[in-house]
């Protein structure tokens, strides 16, 4: 049968079984190379076939990538345009309207949305597009024409930055693709909080969604308490814990522009007199604190990735177990520490150990109490472990 676009196969002793159970990616060890397909430029759409020669799915291809070739369609004849982009934005907004009162989410999660490589964060009449994957690159015109379409936003900025798009081979690009530019950072409101994202030249997307129900969880715990936020960002845990009734919150960053936001989110929420910052090198902060004899009811840190690939698993699981062990003796006894990851490299238990044994050497017992993940609006493929990065463990320290 003749189809309307080039065609790529599995070699052999590839894995077609796991494509036709929804396994969303082909690596380049498991697709045939020849000199054709090595032509093809990037974002190139494809028949994937199996080694009989049976069409599996339509593909996007990317020789320069690992994943060489990822999951469009299972139907191969499917047109990649406004109407087809459109069809899946529509599915994933229907989750997220159903899970939210307002429009402040992420709208799409990769491969999760049936968009690989695609991210979408909405914040009200914006939207921030980031296209990690050169297909999506390709289609960016009729994915802004389908978003707006569907959403009704009327700024759609593409943060084209990034470890996904470098290895793609994409540039480095923050540019606003549809309407004005917002005027400033956007206020969010979350968990009785209010954030202050700046779209435009804030980290990722400009707010981190996927802690939504653990900010919600450690605030229960921070009532009446001095909090702790290590790694605040523009305030994430801290400004919750002040919506529920935390005594006092201390936010510390390496970044001066994440906490002036943080600041300016206090004062939106009127509870600046209960919000201090700092900045510096999180390790070093958990040091002075630490001489210094400062104690908080509530400790939580949430640093970047420290093994966001394979490679720097061992690295980053020991400076998991290092925040982990000058953090417990910030914890008052009795306190609460909740240590974060979102490492696609570390899994749950590989974590856990690491935080178990670092709240060992900083001389405490713990309990877990709660084992978070990121929200709804950040589905989980379930052939794709990848795709559930995030985990939030809460610890209850004894004396």
């Amino acid at each position: 049968m003749e189809h309307a676009y080039p065609i790529v196969r599995l070699r052999p002793k590839a894995e077609a079984r796991a494509i036709r159970h929804g396994f969303p990616w082909v690596y380049s060890d498991e697709l045939v190379t020849d000199r054709r397909t090595q032509s093809l430029p990037p974002g190139t759409l494809a028949v994937l076939e199996d080694a009989d020669r049976r069409p599996l799915a339509l593909v996007t291809v990317n020789t320069a990538s690992r994943i060489m070739a990822r999951v469009l369609d299972r139907d191969v004849d499917a047109v990649i345009g406004v109407d087809w982009f459109a069809a899946r934005l529509s599915r994933a907004l229907a989750l997220r309207a159903r899970l939210y009162d307002a429009p402040f989410y992420r709208l799409v999660h990769a491969e999760s949305d049936g968009l690989p490589g695609v991210v979408i964060d909405r914040f009200g009449d914006a939207a921030v597009i980031q296209p990690n994957a050169a297909w999506a690159e390709a289609h960016l015109d009729a994915l802004v024409a389908a978003l707006v379409q569907v959403t009704g936003v009327t700024s759609v900025i593409k943060n084209g930055s990034g470890r996904a798009r470098g290895l793609e081979g994409l540039p480095e690009d923050l540019t606003v693709v549809h309407g004005p530019a917002p005027a400033g950072p956007v206020a969010v409101p979350m968990n009785g909080a209010i954030y202050m994202a700046d779209l435009m030249g804030g980290q990722k997307t400009g707010l981190f969604y996927d802690q939504r129900p653990n900010h919600a969880f450690a605030a229960r715990l921070a009532h009446g308490s001095a909090v702790l936020d290590m790694f605040s960002h523009v305030g994430g845990f801290g400004l919750a814990a002040l919506a529920a009734g935390a005594a006092r919150v201390l936010a510390v960053d390496g970044s001066a522009a994440a906490l002036d936001l943080a600041r300016r989110g206090a004062e939106a929420m009127g509870v600046s007199d209960r919000f201090a910052t700092r900045q510096g090198d999180a390790f070093d902060v958990l040091e002075d604190l630490g001489t210094e004899g400062a104690r908080f009811g509530l400790v939580v840190c949430d640093p970047p990735a420290f093994a966001p690939a394979k490679p720097a698993l061992e690295a980053g699981l020991r400076a998991y177990e290092r925040v982990a062990r000058l953090a417990a003796p910030l914890v008052e006894p009795g306190g609460y520490l909740v240590l974060c990851s979102c490492s696609h490299a570390a899994d749950l238990s590989a974590f856990r150990n690491a935080s178990a044994r670092g709240i060992g050497r900083g001389g405490r017992r713990a309990q877990i109490l709660h084992t978070g993940f990121a929200g709804p609006d950040h589905p989980v493929l379930p052939q794709l472990a990848e795709s559930g990065y995030l985990k939030a463990l809460t610890f209850r320290l004894d004396g």
